[in-house]
């Protein structure tokens, strides 16, 4: 099997972390060589954030290189479009539409972009774009976004739901379980 490879980008304290420990349980879980690297970034001060999870036979490097991505799991739409250059031509983009103003936006130093989006759709990638702060305040929590996003990350894998619902409950602590299933089940149904 080809290595395949996932990006999770965000801004920090957005729960990359999280997503990308339940994401490469659930590879490991399935047979599959998983390397995970750490967060790099500013992730204890709101920065920009990045995760790669890579999966298959044998994987020797935690590393993604730019046009080597299949997946960027964005938590922030920006973010989304800032990691593009990563992505496979034929690479698949999830991201939450929430926009978190980066320190120029909020000096006043630089505008946010608009229509990210459409931009993106525009230049040919394929985005699959889904408002997950708003699913994860209906869920019980804002802090649940990362669990919506691999909700809809899942449509993308042909692995059963069962699966999933395994390595969130290897992954989420207890009294934090009941909501974090709902709003993987939120971002799955979507």
């Amino acid at each position: 099997m080809e290595t395949k490879n996932i990006m999770i980008v965000g801004v920090g304290g957005q729960g990359s972390l999280l997503a990308s420990k339940l994401l490469g349980r659930l590879l490991m879980e399935q047979g599959y060589d998983v390397k995970v690297s750490e967060v790099h970034g500013m992730s204890q001060r709101g920065g920009s954030v990045v995760t790669y999870v890579r999966y298959g036979e044998r994987v020797y490097s935690p590393v993604i290189d730019k046009g080597e991505a299949d997946f960027i799991v964005s938590f922030e739409l920006l973010e989304a479009a800032r990691w593009v250059p990563y992505l496979k031509p034929d690479g698949q983009i999830v991201t939450n539409t929430q926009q978190i103003d980066p320190m120029p936006v909020i000096t006043g130093a630089a505008q946010y972009p608009e229509d990210l989006v459409e931009k993106m759709h525009a230049a040919g990638v394929k985005v699959d774009a889904l408002d997950c702060l708003k699913l994860a305040e209906e869920a019980g929590s804002a802090k649940a976004v990362n669990l919506v996003l691999l909700g809809r990350l899942s449509h993308y894998f042909g692995l059963p739901e069962a699966a999933w619902q395994a390595a969130i409950d290897a992954c989420v602590p207890a009294k934090f379980l009941e909501l974090n299933k709902k709003a993987f089940a939120l971002g799955r149904n979507a």
